[in-house]
């Protein structure tokens, strides 16, 4: 009745769902001379939308290895990743705090919430979690979070990234490289591939781990992957 009364009190009032059903980002706006070369672009949030079908397997797996392994399992939210966590935080006394956010979780947040990161915050996501993997399928949640998630460079989305960091179109990635991209959400600003190399390298080799371990990627492909320099 406790846990009940407090989901019905932070449920109300919150903001709807279902504007992100209408979902329009702001997206790269492009000058192209008469011989149809690109002269200059513009943005405040550089984009390049790229719909989910569209979005190569690889470069899902990697986010969702990184991110959520178990997103095409979970209701919205992982149960026992937040007890997981909460367990850790308590053994550590505080000083280990991991997140426990699903991916979407995460699109809740960045798109109806602030990122306030207190107890009400949180199970106002997970509510808003809950309802949209109700009215929306797993593909379009995924279609939203590769699009709208900053990758640092003032890249948003993945095709952005791509573009950014290694000059290549979503399909051109190598795992390495699709690795990278997915282990720049928690950090981006501190996972720079020239200034922070050592923990970029860490960084993917961990989501490369986690790709094999999930059964995306050979134990070949990973290890030759994580042999590879990081280039950009």
């Amino acid at each position: 009745l406790t846990i009940g009364a407090v989901f019905w009190i932070y449920g109300r009032d919150l903001p709807s769902h279902e504007s992100l059903a209408q979902y329009k980002p702001p997206t790269i706006s492009r000058i192209y001379s008469g011989e149809g070369r690109i002269v200059d672009e513009f943005a405040r949030e550089r984009r390049l939308f790229t719909g989910a079908k569209d979005v190569p397997i690889l470069i899902k797996q990697a986010f969702i290895s990184a991110e959520d392994k178990n997103f095409y399992s979970h209701p919205g939210y992982d149960l026992r990743g937040i007890l997981s966590a909460a367990v850790d935080a308590a053994r550590s006394g505080g000083r280990r705090v991991r997140g426990a956010s699903t991916i979407t979780q995460q699109v809740m947040k960045n798109f109806l919430l602030d990122g306030s990161r207190t107890i009400e915050r949180k199970v106002q996501e997970i509510i808003l979690a809950a309802r949209i993997e109700r009215s929306m399928s797993k593909e379009r949640i995924l279609e939203l979070y590769l699009n709208e998630i900053f990758l640092g460079q003032n890249s948003y989305g993945v095709a952005a990234a791509a573009q950014t960091y290694f000059n290549t179109a979503l399909s051109d990635l190598t795992p390495a490289q699709a690795a990278y991209l997915a282990a720049l959400p928690q950090r981006p600003a501190r996972l720079h591939p020239v200034r922070d190399y050592d923990d970029a390298v860490e960084r993917r080799n961990y989501v490369l781990r986690e790709m094999f371990e999930n059964g995306y990627i050979t134990r070949e492909v990973m290890e030759d992957s994580q042999a590879s320099e990081l280039e950009t």
